[in-house]
């Protein structure tokens, strides 16, 4: 590979430096997936934000020459991101997720989850914006579910639980940035325990772990810096989601709705529940595994969903 500790003196725009970023992350063999797919956007998002330069740059600046410490800057960057193989949000500190920035670091999961497309619908049909008051996100990690829920239902206090304290202290720097402080409150728990037993929601929604002991063994270098916590499930990527399965019916409205993503564990699910009816989302912008099931629905497998004793 190309020495990274000097800048090479041919390269000198915007351009020249995401063209440069790009061709090492691919002879790196880097793996993506924290907000982008591809080398050439992750070089684009790493320039950028080095630069303090908006992802919707106009088209004229991309000729724009840099100075000497901006050169370095970057290329430092990309030194890091191939040496560390770490995401590139833990290196900017910085995530998108449903249109809104976040801070990020090791303490929390990077938001991925195509759940956004919906949060930002409102759930319809399932639910009225206008009649939304209350809603819990399960697991909340950084407090990205949470947070973008808050803006979608703007009549709706959220709670957001978590048995990481560290990622805790993450959700409240979320807080904090979008001042939500009067209408998300953040609560220790593990998933349903730290609530009041008569607490209820129209929405209960959680992107739990569910990454099986399989596909575990097999994580590319840039998950392993992520938290176990947030992502390991055991053997069939299913602790945490049979749990939930057996309890959110209990702190549901009437007309409330359950949803829970779990990624490649969803054949597991099927297969572990068959009488229940999940309904799988579908996504327009990519993604799948997320389910949503019905507080009348919960209610009427509540047999079948129960923890063995």
């Amino acid at each position: 590979m190309e020495n990274l500790q000097t800048v090479p003196p041919e390269l000198e725009t915007l351009r020249d430096f995401v063209r440069y970023a790009a061709s090492r992350f691919n002879e790196g063999g880097l793996v993506f997936g924290h907000g982008t797919d591809n080398a050439l956007d992750e070089a684009a998002a790493l320039v950028l934000h080095t630069l303090r330069l908006p992802p919707d740059l106009p088209a004229a600046w991309w000729d724009s020459r840099l100075t000497a410490s901006e050169r370095q800057a970057i290329v430092a960057r990309v030194k890091r991101r191939i040496e560390e193989r770490l995401p590139l949000p833990y290196l900017t500190h910085e995530a998108w997720f449903a249109g809104l920035p976040f801070y990020v670091d090791r303490r929390v999961l990077v938001p991925r989850s195509p759940l956004a497309e919906y949060i930002q619908r409102g759930f319809e049909p399932w639910l009225s914006t206008d009649h939304v008051h209350r809603v819990l996100d399960v697991g909340t990690g950084g407090g990205c579910i949470a947070i973008a829920c808050a803006y979608a239902f703007p009549q709706a206090r959220v709670d957001a639980v978590d048995i990481s304290r560290d990622a805790l202290d993450v959700a409240e720097i979320n807080v904090q940035r979008h001042h939500l402080e009067e209408r998300v409150a953040l609560i220790p728990s593990d998933l349903f325990d730290g609530l009041p037993r008569e607490n209820r929601y129209e929405l209960i929604i959680s992107n739990p772990p569910y990454v099986d002991a399989r596909d575990m063994s097999d994580l590319a270098p840039e998950f392993r810096h992520e938290p176990r916590l947030g992502l390991e499930a055991g053997d069939d990527g299913l602790d945490l989601v049979r749990r939930l399965l057996a309890r959110a019916g209990d702190f549901l409205t009437e007309e409330g709705i359950l949803v829970v993503e779990v990624g490649n564990s969803a054949p597991a699910l099927e297969a572990a529940y068959p009488t229940v009816p999940f309904l799988w989302l579908e996504f327009e912008h990519g993604g799948d595994g997320v389910f949503l099931l019905t507080a009348d629905q919960l209610r009427e497998h509540a047999s079948a969903l129960a923890l063995p004793q």
